[in-house]
């Protein structure tokens, strides 16, 4: 089934201008669909660990499902820019409910200046669509896919990222509810500038990357 609605939810997002809003218009490109901005409605911090300086990337997915749903094909998609972590796993870039309603990005480990790089507002706005898209994937039913071009093509480190494209590739395309007249996402992203404002189910497995 297709994406007929995206909501947006800034998690602890930081002062990044204009990513937020590069971010809700490529995916509503590529998705051919409405997205809208929410702000949270529940308490983030419910989701930190003390332990490890980092926020449960399990937990954060579950407030969001909390959220009662709009209709069918619509999707909620949490973008966070603190650490998320999962325990069996030092970090994730996100999580999402395999063909459910929800899922969450984090830019936290996207940004070239973590690892001693200058700061590149394009490159970190290639990376976190790529992310989105992969998370969102995840909520169309799409599994990890071996064409390593694909943006369903699983990542550890965020320089993987860069190798693969941001578009589904022809085995994903289908499944997804895209088929071959979607949007393409492939093409590099314009840098980000400051805008304006942008405009009870059974227990699903979750995806991580």
């Amino acid at each position: 089934m297709r994406i007929t609605e995206l909501s947006l939810v800034p998690i602890y997002l930081g002062h990044r201008p204009g990513l937020f809003e590069f971010l809700g218009a490529r995916l509503a490109a590529i998705f051919d669909a409405p997205v809208h901005v929410h702000h949270p409605w529940f308490d983030p911090e419910r989701s930190f660990d003390p332990d490890r300086s980092q926020y449960n990337s399990t937990r954060l997915l579950t407030s969001l499902l909390a959220h009662p749903p709009a209709e069918d094909g619509a999707k909620i998609l949490g973008v966070t820019g603190v650490d998320l972590f999962v325990p069996v796993l030092t970090y994730v870039f996100g999580e999402a409910e395999l063909g459910g309603r929800a899922a969450v990005v984090s830019l936290h480990r996207l940004c070239p200046e973590d690892y001693g790089l200058p700061p590149d507002p394009v490159l970190l706005g290639e990376r976190l669509l790529k992310e989105a898209v992969h998370e969102l994937g995840h909520t169309l039913g799409l599994t990890h896919c071996q064409d390593s071009t694909c943006v369903m093509h699983p990542t550890t480190y965020a320089e993987e990222i860069d190798l693969k494209s941001a578009a589904f590739c022809p085995a994903c395309r289908d499944p997804a509810g895209l088929g071959r007249g979607h949007r393409s996402a492939g093409q590099p992203p314009p840098e980000p500038s400051p805008a304006g404002p942008s405009p009870a189910r059974s227990p699903l497995p979750f995806a991580r990357t």
